[in-house]
C-alpha cells in the first residue's frame, strides 16, 4: 500500500536512493559543523537525517519490489548511494570528535570498514556464493549506533559541553565492523571450500 501510494505520487526507487545521499550529506555536514564549534542541536539534526537516510533505503526497496518499479540500473542505485552515505556520515562523525584522541582516524576507519564489509558481501555474490548480510555491524547496525551516539552526545553536550558518546559510537562501529569483516570472510571461505 505504501509503495503504491508513493508510486502514484511519482516517486521511483532510483530517485529515492539518490535522495538518501542528500540526507546522508546533511547528517555529515551537521556532524562536521558540530565539530567546528556547533551546538548540540546539530547532533539531533544529524540523528534525524541518518534515520531519514535509512527510511529512503527501505522505501526504494518497497517501490522496486512491491511497487513494480524495478529498473535495469536498480542494482547500481541500490549500492552506490549506500556507500556514499556511509562515508559521509561516518567521516562526518569523525570530524565531530576530531579534538578527541584519534577522532578523525576513527571516522575514516569506520567509513573504510563500512565500504569493505559491503565489498565483501558483493564479492561473495560475484563468486556465486551467498551474499552475507550478517553483522554485528551491518549497515542498519552502524547507523543505529551512530544515531544513538548522536542523541546521547547531544544530551551530554547540552549538560557538560562534551560529546564523548559520538566518539564511543565510532569505536563500537570500528570494532564491530572488524568482527563483521572476519565473520563474512570466514563464512565465504568455508562456502567456497565446500564446492
Amino acid at each position: 500500500m505504501v509503495a503504491t501510494t508513493l508510486g502514484n505520487w511519482g516517486f521511483r526507487p532510483n530517485g529515492v536512493s539518490v535522495l538518501s545521499i542528500l540526507f546522508a550529506a546533511a547528517a555529515g555536514l551537521a556532524l562536521w559543523r558540530f565539530g567546528v564549534g556547533g551546538n548540540w542541536r546539530l547532533l539531533v539534526g544529524a540523528a534525524v537525517a541518518i534515520q531519514l537516510r535509512l527510511l529512503c533505503n527501505m522505501l526504494d526497496g518497497l517501490l522496486a519490489v512491491e511497487g513494480g518499479f524495478k529498473s535495469k540500473l536498480g542494482d547500481l542505485y541500490n549500492e552506490i548511494p549506500d556507500r556514499i552515505a556511509d562515508v559521509a556520515i561516518l567521516v562526518g562523525a569523525g570530524y565531530a570528535v576530531a579534538t578527541m584522541p584519534y577522532g578523525g582516524i576513527l571516522g575514516w576507519s569506520a567509513a573504510l570498514l563500512a565500504v569493505l564489509t559491503a565489498y565483501l558481501r558483493l564479492l561473495a555474490g560475484s563468486l556465486g556464493a551467498q551474499q552475507l548480510f550478517i553483522g554485528p555491524m551491518a549497515k542498519q547496525h552502524r547507523m543505529f549506533v551512530v544515531t544513538v551516539g548522536c542523541l546521547l552526545g547531544a544530551l551530554e553536550h547540552s549538560r557538560s559541553g562534551t560529546a564523548r558518546a559520538v566518539w564511543l559510537a565510532l569505536i563500537v562501529v570500528v570494532a564491530g565492523s572488524l568482527i563483521t569483516l572476519v565473520r563474512r570472510l570466514l563464512r565465504l571461505a568455508a562456502e567456497l571450500e565446500t564446492r
